[in-house]
């Protein structure tokens, strides 16, 4: 190849919006040269590299703008320290046929079993296959809306909720709502409702959710709404944050 036709290739590309292609070049002529590729099997090559650098562009981008507390996977969750918890579970969930049915996963447990990692994880997941996320515990959920509706801009702000593919929704039941919070969360929940899919986590059984909404009312419509379709998994083994504080300070103790 000579130098002016990879210049205007490289022009070209940039006027594309394909700057790894420009940058790359050189580097895709070596690899098609040493292995004698033809016309198509090189454009498959600079397709496919192109397109590789492109998701996970976007990918990068949708962790960022997802609110993330971390970005945990799977792979960093130790299911041999709770016992009780079929892999399999969560590892139907990883495949996010959920996700594609517009349904909605719910993790139950008791604080510190790695129930947010989890969530965590699945949105990561999510992201990687091309679906939009947003993270927020309820508490902040509804202390935004509270604060929007004070401020006259509640319907464009609960616009916010509905748009992502995936909404994860941390750390229900930590604190009770009062009734008019109650009813923001059911007007976000609503509007979700076989259009996009939850993640939630609770430290609270189903049952108990009449008082973490304050009005049975409202907590059987948002749980009509969330379990029509939704896998549950429950949690109820040893806390790791526990564990890692007392293996921390027996570590202390042993070198004292």
């Amino acid at each position: 190849m000579s130098e002016l036709t990879g210049n205007r290739i490289r022009t070209t590309a940039g006027k594309l919006g394909l700057p790894h292609l420009a940058e790359a070049l050189n580097q895709y002529a070596q690899r098609a040269d040493e292995a004698k590729m033809g016309y198509l099997d090189f454009l498959d090559l600079v397709l496919s590299e192109e397109l590789a650098v492109r998701d996970d562009r976007r990918f990068r981008q949708g962790l960022r703008l997802s609110k993330l507390p971390h970005h945990k996977t799977l792979d960093d969750y130790d299911f041999s320290f709770q016992p009780d918890l079929d892999p399999r579970k969560v590892k139907d969930l990883a495949t996010l046929s959920f996700v594609e049915a517009k349904a909605n996963a719910a993790l139950l447990g008791p604080p510190g079993v790695g129930k947010t990692h989890i969530a965590v994880a699945l949105a990561v997941a999510a992201c990687r296959a091309g679906y939009s996320i947003y993270f927020t515990s309820l508490d902040d959920m509804v202390r935004n809306l509270t604060a929007a509706e004070a401020a006259g801009r509640l319907t464009r702000k609960l616009g916010t909720y509905p748009r992502p593919s995936v909404l994860v929704v941390d750390e229900v039941g930590y604190q009770p709502l009062e009734r008019t919070e109650a009813n923001l969360v059911f007007q976000v929940i609503s509007k979700r409702y076989e259009k996009g899919s939850i993640i939630l986590t609770s430290n609270k059984t189903f049952s108990e959710w009449g008082q973490v909404f304050g009005d049975e009312v409202f907590a059987t419509a948002i749980l009509d709404r969330l379990l029509h379709h939704c896998d549950v998994v429950s949690i109820n083994g040893p806390s790791y944050r526990l564990k890692n504080r007392l293996a921390a300070i027996e570590r202390d103790t042993q070198v004292a």
